[in-house]
This record gives C-alpha cells, sequence and structure tokens, in this order.
C-alpha cells in the first residue's frame, strides 16, 4: 500500500512511522513540508504521489489558544481537512483521520458512542467537528477515528509536563474532575495502521482501556517515574476542582469514550491505560 501520513513530526506522526507494518510503501510530510492549510499545494503534493491511503494526522491543537485563534484553527481542522478529501477524490484515496472527544461535551457522563450527536463547548472542538464534516461530504467513505489524552515519549504531552513539573517543585496541584482515558500515541498508531489493513470505514472511538481523572493520572505517573528512577523525590499533588484552574476553554467534565465496536472488528482491545503508562516511561528512561 502506498500510504501519505500528514503531520508526521507530531507525536502521533513519530509515532505511525516507528510502528509501520511491512509492505506498506510510506511517505511522511511535516507541517512544513505540507502546510494542510494551503489547497494549490496539498493538490500538488497528492497528485504527484497519488496515494492509497492519506493517514492525516496534522491538527491544531492549542485548546486554550484556539479561543483566540479561531480562524487558524479552523483553517487547519476545518479546511485543511477539506483540502485533503478534495485531493484525496482526485486520486482516489481513502482517508483515515483522526479526530477528538471534544467534539462532545461531557454531560452524558457514560462512555460516548461513535454515534453519539456531537455537542462541543469550545473552538477546539468546534474546529476538529467541522473537519470531520466536511470529511464525510468529500468523501463518504472515510474513516475518522476519535481519541483522546494522548502522550508519547516524543513531543510535548500532560505526562512530560508532570515529569518536569513534579522534579522542579515540592508541591502541585491536578483537576480532578475531569474524566476521560489516557492514551499512548504507539496503541493508537497500531490501531490506525490495522484499519488501514482493513480498509474500514466509518467513524471510531479508539483510547486505551480504563479511566482517569487527570489528578489520577499525574499520581500513576508520578508512582511509576519513582519505580523506575526518572524521578527521585515525591512531590505532593493536590486535587483541584476545574473552577480552581480556570483556563480560557471549557473542558469536558466526562469525555470517556466507548470502544466496543472497534475492539470487536479488531478483535483485540487496548491495554489498560496503566500498562500503557508503564511502557512509555520505561521508554523515556531509556531515551
Amino acid at each position: 500500500m502506498k500510504i501519505l501520513i500528514t503531520g508526521a513530526d507530531g507525536q502521533l506522526g513519530w509515532e505511525l512511522r516507528r510502528v509501520v507494518p511491512g509492505g506498506v510503501e510510506l511517505t511522511t510530510c511535516n507541517s512544513a513540508e505540507l502546510d494542510i492549510t494551503n489547497g494549490g499545494l496539498v493538490d500538488e503534493v497528492v497528485s504527484r504521489l497519488s496515494p492509497e491511503i492519506i493517514i492525516n494526522a496534522a491538527a491544531y491543537t492549542a485548546v486554550d489558544k484556539a479561543e483566540n485563534e479561531a480562524e487558524r484553527a479552523m483553517a487547519v481542522n476545518r479546511d485543511g481537512v477539506a483540502h485533503l478529501a478534495a485531493a484525496a477524490g482526485a486520486v482516489g484515496a481513502g482517508v483515515i483521520h483522526v479526530s477528538t472527544d471534544f467534539v462532545f461535551d461531557g454531560c452524558h457522563y457514560r462512555p460516548y458512542l461513535p454515534e453519539d450527536t456531537p455537542h462541543p463547548t469550545g473552538i477546539y472542538g468546534e474546529s476538529k467537528l467541522a473537519g470531520e464534516r466536511m470529511l464525510l461530504e468529500k468523501c463518504p467513505d472515510a474513516a475518522i477515528i476519535r481519541t483522546a489524552w494522548v502522550y508519547s515519549a516524543h513531543g510535548n504531552n500532560f505526562v512530560k509536563t508532570m515529569l518536569r513539573l513534579m522534579a522542579e517543585r515540592d508541591e502541585l496541584g491536578v483537576v480532578a474532575d475531569q474524566i476521560g482515558s489516557p492514551t499512548w500515541a504507539a496503541g493508537l498508531a497500531q490501531a490506525l495502521w490495522q484499519l488501514a489493513a482493513e480498509k474500514l470505514t466509518g467513524i471510531y472511538h479508539w483510547t486505551d482501556a480504563g479511566v482517569a481523572s487527570w489528578y489520577d493520572f499525574a499520581c500513576a505517573i508520578q508512582e511509576e517515574a519513582l519505580r523506575l528512577g526518572i524521578l527521585r523525590r515525591e512531590a505532593v499533588i493536590r486535587p483541584l476542582r476545574s473552577e480552581d484552574y480556570p483556563t480560557l476553554a471549557r473542558r469536558p467534565p466526562y469525555s470517556v469514550l466507548d470502544k466496543t465496536i472497534l475492539w470487536e472488528k479488531f478483535g483485540v482491545a487496548a491495554p489498560h491505560w496503566r500498562l500503557n503508562l508503564k511502557k512509555m516511561l520505561a521508554e523515556l528512561k531509556n531515551v
């Protein structure tokens, strides 16, 4: 298969390159090589490469900054996806697009199904939902995979931020009333490759198994990092309410995604998030 990956230098793009299966003729483009907001450039690159599948890992992900940069967020997450969809259609390529739990408002308090009605509460979620709709309008047979709380040994993410703060501070506060599912980008990348191999279409959800608050996640990060010797001392972690830690964008209070459909199609469930956290931290220590 000829595959084109956009956003190749992000943490997911990096993991996709690491676990690429055999039999794939892979081309990767980072944002400097392929700015998906440039429709003419997207047309030229996709026409020249003529891939069978485009995996779009490019995205504007600055949740709070998006509230003041709505035009930029929409340019990448909506218009960029529309450009990829149009270019894919012109060469008969499939598209696998990565979306987010932020398309939901988090008020259901039960795992969200792929068919649940989205209701984003901020610009980031709105832009990602707009991208989903543009893709399905232009490529009805595309695949969308929503995920959440992604982290990796590569790039910037919550795990690495917590490790830095825990090393610098004696005490820190972490929000305890937002619930979701941490997701190791390596496992997500493997799911995307399986999605490509089986040529599935439609909307799916994928995260690691289990649930946690950001506070739970932080406590687990510290416990495992101390065990591995990444951290030398223990910091006090205080649980906070969302109202104690105001942000420009409102986060979903409960954004657990129901992965049952994809797990059944693949014949395997994702590992629990705690197991994948251990693997990622062991990898980070070796790096």
